[in-house]
């Protein structure tokens, strides 16, 4: 049914749920594995001190994490870092890739703004072009 599923990570708990999620759902139906984070924009006044603070070496950091666990499964992972919109940028992801299922997690580590914005995962399910699973 699936074959190539895009796996939407951020490093958070909920993310590390959906990529045990992922592990059984690329090994159960054969399909492609692919995880995706993306890093928010940042104005150009910020960039130099949220580098020094968070960086890009944190979303490096979390996907050979990601990559290192499933490759522990026997499955092999594609990787990709983008900046953007996090709920835009996986919709395009998805749209760009012709992926089957989009994973994620119900929450991620943007919980305490989801309050007031709504989720990602709402976004995501909302504008997807394809089937959306989120992991509690």
């Amino acid at each position: 049914m699936f074959k190539k599923i895009l796996l939407a990570y951020d490093g958070s708990e909920g993310a590390k749920q959906a990529l045990e999620a992922g592990i059984n759902l690329a090994r159960l139906h054969q399909a492609e594995l692919w995880a995706l984070t993306v890093q928010e924009k940042i104005p150009p006044s910020l960039m130099e001190v949220a580098e020094k603070v968070f960086g890009y070496q944190y979303f490096e950091q979390i996907m050979e994490e990601a990559r290192t666990r499933v490759q522990k499964a026997g499955i092999e992972l594609k990787t990709e870092i983008r900046m953007g919109h996090p709920a835009q940028t996986i919709v395009e992801v998805a749209k760009e890739g012709k992926f089957d299922l989009i994973l994620m997690g119900h929450t991620g580590l943007s919980e305490v703004w989801a309050r007031f914005l709504g989720s990602t995962a709402e976004k995501v399910s909302r504008h997807a072009p394809c089937s959306v699973l989120i992991v509690r």
